[in-house]
């Protein structure tokens, strides 16, 4: 079984005739130890067309020093880097299937096999504190580095090159700017290279189709503008507000929100294979967007070529719909519970969700992880890459993105509006869960006008996300209510008082009225915005 590390470090280029700084004035730092060598060799494994890599994801069986074995690194969020370690075993020229499990979304049925070689020999010296903690390791490396032959008559690549790694261990962040900021002074540059393995393969990588790509981010919040997106005073940068991509192409403007998209998709796989929470929310909701985005640019693509996708990533959706309706909905009961005053709460109500919720979690990651495995689920991730290297587009294409975004959110809020003309009409519970699907439709792809189309699309997406939330509280008492009854009979039959659950229960009807309510109060704003 993997054991996971975290990994906070900083990596600097040197020069040969660079020696490490007396680094015993850093505050906190009572001792310098070492150094101590180690001699250290890593085989590196990726698919042909170097997935993993450009994934910024890294795949090693590595031997000598103190953590031999075979390890996975993780992309880098927050400054650091969660690195997955299992035992050597015997496996050399490929790598275990549970190895490779982690990262099974990005692999999918591409063998992997070498590519790269690494011989280090590493000089370690410790920074320890006053108690004898071990703040830091600064590694000093002497690296060779070989990238193995792509194909037949080509020739293996060496490099070599020396670098310092520091890598908090107790220590802390300040620490490692403090030590960091020693190592520049002596002549230490920051690393041009993220790692040694994208050094090492920098020509093969620049020659794969396909980018490599930092992690998806989501969209900033309506209102909210990212740094560095205004001038000076503060003033808007000139286009910002209708989008500085406007006259670019239909076309080239979808790839863009695809390609991001199919990232998304890509990190919250991993997530949820790597145990990570939110994962599996994160995994629905990227099937969602890109379901969207594929209805709603069928202008300029051919459904004939994408409808299937968008059936199959329906598919995913709702394998994994129980699991996530069941997290939830036991998350917010026993919130509920906890918040309730002690005298109406009787009975072991708190235990019975505690148990529920633990045995939803042992199914769902089994479930999970069972629909993330499927031939369909790997098929439908090497057709989605295939089709952002190569999207069907249409004639529609070519022409400008303003003019054609302009249409495709105008057509989705008539068919929001549609739908809210159609709830007004019927009493049944349905109508209003259509509405919600039909409003994060336009939200889904107003985001993804944002860049050409500027502000006024940004504030209708503040507005549509306000209105998504109400109506998503409203549609998860249709899943807490019957859980609700569900466990007050299982209560009761145990010879429980099952009082506090018919509480519970009138308390999200209640919820769900009032969901209602806020929904027709806010519908006429976003009536006049989405027009």
């Amino acid at each position: 079984m993997a054991v996971e590390h975290l990994e906070i470090e900083r990596k600097f280029d040197v020069e040969e005739t660079f020696a490490l700084p007396d680094l015993t004035g850093i505050p906190g730092v009572a001792e310098v130890r070492g150094p101590v060598e180690h001699s250290l060799e890593a085989a590196y494994y990726d698919t042909a067309d170097l997935r993993l890599a450009r994934a910024r994801v890294t795949l090693r069986r590595r031997t000598g020093g103190a953590d031999a074995g075979w390890h996975v690194k993780l992309p880098a969020s927050a400054g650091a880097r969660r690195e997955l370690h299992s035992p050597l075993g015997r496996a050399q020229k490929t790598p275990p299937k549970a190895v490779l499990e982690p990262v099974l979304g990005i692999v999918r049925r591409a063998p992997a096999t070498q590519v790269a070689a690494l011989r280090t020999r590493r000089v370690v010296t410790e920074l320890v504190d006053a108690e004898g903690r071990v703040l830091a390791e600064v590694a000093d490396d002497q690296v060779t580095g070989t990238a193995l032959p792509a194909g037949p008559g080509e020739a293996a690549v060496v490099t070599a090159w020396r670098e310092v790694e520091i890598e908090l261990v107790d220590g802390d962040e300040e620490l490692l700017a403090a030590v960091a900021a020693a190592v520049v002074d002596a002549g230490a540059r920051p690393a041009a290279a993220p790692s040694k393995l994208s050094r090492v393969l920098a020509d093969r990588l620049a020659a794969v189709d396909g980018p490599v790509l930092p992690p998806a981010e989501p969209a900033a919040p309506a209102g909210e503008e990212k740094k560095g997106k205004k001038g000076k005073k503060g003033k808007k940068r000139k286009g910002a507000e209708r989008g500085a991509t406007s006259s670019a192409p239909a076309g080239e403007v979808l790839r863009a929100a695809l390609q991001l998209q199919v990232r998304s998709l890509q990190d919250a796989d991993l997530m949820v294979r790597t145990g990570q929470p939110d994962g599996v929310h994160q995994v629905r909701v990227a099937c969602r967007r890109l379901r969207s985005t594929l209805a709603a640019y069928r202008p300029v693509l051919d459904r004939a070529q994408t409808d299937p996708l968008r059936e199959e990533l329906a598919v995913v959706g709702t394998a994994l719909s129980p699991t996530r309706d069941a997290e939830v909905a036991l998350g917010h009961l026993r919130e509920l519970v906890a918040a309730e005053p002690g005298e109406l709460v009787l009975g072991p109500v708190a235990a019975r969700l505690q148990q529920a919720a633990l045995a939803d979690q042992r199914t769902g990651e089994v479930d999970a992880r069972k629909a993330l495995t499927s031939d369909a689920y790997l098929q439908l991730r090497d057709d989605l890459d295939a089709l952002v290297a190569e999207p069907p587009l249409t004639e529609a294409a070519a022409r400008p993105a303003d003019e054609v975004l302009r249409e495709i959110v105008a057509h989705t809020g008539k068919r929001l509006r549609h739908a809210v003309a159609a709830a007004q009409d019927s009493y049944h519970d349905e109508a209003l869960h259509e509405v919600r699907k039909a409003a994060k439709r336009v939200r889904y792809t107003a985001e993804s006008a944002v860049p050409v189309l500027g502000e006024p699309v940004r504030r209708l997406v503040g507005a549509l996300k306000g209105v998504q939330e109400v109506l998503g509280d409203r549609q998860d008492t249709f899943v807490t209510r019957p859980l609700c009854t569900q466990l007050g009979l299982q209560a009761f039959a145990a010879g429980e008082n099952a009082w506090t659950w018919g509480r519970l229960h009138a308390l999200e009807q209640a919820r769900c009225e009032q969901a209602e309510r806020e929904f027709w109060q806010r519908w006429p704003a976003l009536e006049a915005a989405t027009r």
